[in-house]
């Protein structure tokens, strides 16, 4: 009886030790952040000293993409390895498909709590029955009666979890941030002379207002990833934690969110594993967000789900030898409910992009020209519509923003900006056999059989949200 025991104990011993070797993982999400926007990825004018420090001690990619330039699809395919058009929830604030396995589930099965802090934006909960950290999401002084989009990420109860996570079995902590997310400030901390405007939007004052107001919400939104950074080593927690750091698309700006284009799909993603990613290094492998569900199973001592659009790339990673990864990316946007009607998809190697877009005789518009009520728009768009009338420059990309030809085609080594399509240019006739080619056997994959918009079904009275944004 004594010898059995202390067997008894020295397994529990040994799953114990098992259980605390394996890593924590932290994901720091960003919402509606732009990778050109910040220094690290060649900004000259946004200030951001946490993330600068945190690429320090990371491996930078320079070519990491989401699966979907809008919140709710991209976030569901981040959390679930599955291309928007498999788990369908490819229009924005829908729900995943029920049955759908999710991080939670393959997480929990290699002995992690999987919780999150801050915006939701996801469903339904038995795909996503994540641990919710209560009072993270704090509507802004103000707007207590009418949140809106007036939400802000309070990393005090993150504080307190930590404290007590941090002693237990291995957790995977999701943090997702509401900036730079319209609405941004009100006053911004960058002088409006100085800030600067990519070369494919229209230099106005009134541009350059609000350029300075998204700017400002970049700076928060560092603030936040810091204070959870100082949160991990507060509880001795740094040294054996994964951290990553993304954005689930580009910013609400024109050739950004709710389109194809690299200010609307490409995203930041910063890795520090201490002791076994080498910091300060850099790989222009070619991943998608999908890749981080297969990466985290493989990193928790797991094999990478089967069946799955995900590709891990934890070996390489581990090994230093993470230059390669996937020869292209898949991506598709379906709308965001009545407001935004353009579905296309999407192609991309490291040089080349193709773009089909399949209701290409629909007047492309959003939340940026349409919307009177939030920044994002409201502030600009007049004054892109006046420089319009008179310059050149300006009339281009109001025509380029609203019209989406059939097919289009770019070579971004020549052209980052994405301003001259080749589509129709017979020195690239067999390049375009080809991307149709692969285009065509992605959607047979993804069995996506869209010819035009998709059908919204609305119910008749009031809905509880199967996404909710927040909790």
């Amino acid at each position: 009886m004594k010898n059995i025991f202390l067997l008894t104990l020295l397994l529990l011993a040994s799953c114990c030790a098992y259980s605390q070797n394996k890593p924590n993982m932290v994901i720091f999400i960003a919402d509606d952040l732009g990778a050109i926007d910040l220094p690290v990825y060649g900004n000259k004018v946004v200030r951001t000293p946490h993330i600068d420090q945190l690429r320090k001690g990371s491996m930078l990619f320079t070519q990491a993409f989401a699966a979907s330039p809008t919140c709710g699809p991209s976030r569901s395919s981040l959390l679930t390895g599955l291309l928007p058009m498999r788990h369908g929830a490819h229009g924005n604030h829908s729900g995943v498909k029920e049955g759908t396995r999710s991080l939670v589930q393959y997480l929990a099965a290699q002995g992690y709590r999987v919780a999150i802090a801050g915006k939701l934006h996801i469903g339904p909960g038995s795909v996503f029955p994540l641990e919710r950290i209560a009072g993270t999401n704090t509507v802004e002084p103000g707007f207590e009666k009418t949140p809106g989009l007036h939400y802000d990420l309070n990393l005090g109860p993150v504080d307190e979890w930590l404290g007590s996570a941090g002693h237990g079995k291995p957790f995977v902590l999701l943090v997702a941030d509401h900036s730079p997310h319209v609405i941004w400030p009100e006053t911004a901390t960058y002088d409006t002379a100085t800030a600067d405007v990519p070369e494919f939007h229209i230099n106005t004052p009134e541009t350059r207002k609000a350029r300075a107001k998204y700017y400002t919400d970049i700076t928060k939104m560092d603030g936040n990833l810091g204070r959870l950074v100082e949160l991990l080593g507060k509880h001795g927690l740094s040294q054996n934690t994964v951290l990553m750091f993304t954005a689930d698309q580009g910013p609400q700006w024109a050739f950004g969110k709710w389109s194809l284009y690299d200010y609307g799909i490409k995203v930041p993603l910063l890795v520090k594993w201490p002791g076994v990613v080498k910091p300060g290094t850099q790989t222009d492998a070619l991943v998608s967000l999908v890749d981080l569900l297969p990466t985290m199973v493989e990193i928790a001592g797991g094999t990478p789900p089967q069946g799955i659009d995900g590709l891990s790339f934890c070996a390489p990673l581990k090994k230093g030898t993470l230059k390669t990864h996937r020869q292209t990316v898949f991506a598709s946007h379906t709308g965001d409910g009545m407001m935004n009607r353009t579905p296309m998809r999407m192609l991309r190697t490291t040089r080349y992009k193709y773009i089909l877009n399949i209701a290409p005789d629909t007047l492309y518009t959003t939340h940026m020209d349409k919307a009177r009520d939030h920044n994002g728009g409201r502030e600009y768009w007049d004054s892109w519509r006046k420089a319009a009338f008179t310059a050149e420059h300006a009339a281009a990309v109001l025509y380029h923003y609203h019209h989406r030809p059939a097919e289009e085609l770019y070579d971004l080594q020549a052209d980052p900006s994405e301003r001259r399509n080749l589509a129709a240019d017979e020195g690239y006739a067999e390049l375009m056999q080809q991307f149709r080619k692969d285009m065509e056997a992605a959607r047979r994959q993804q069995h996506d059989t869209a010819t035009g918009p998709e059908v919204i079904i609305r119910k008749a009275g009031p809905q509880k949200p199967v996404a909710p944004y927040v909790f």
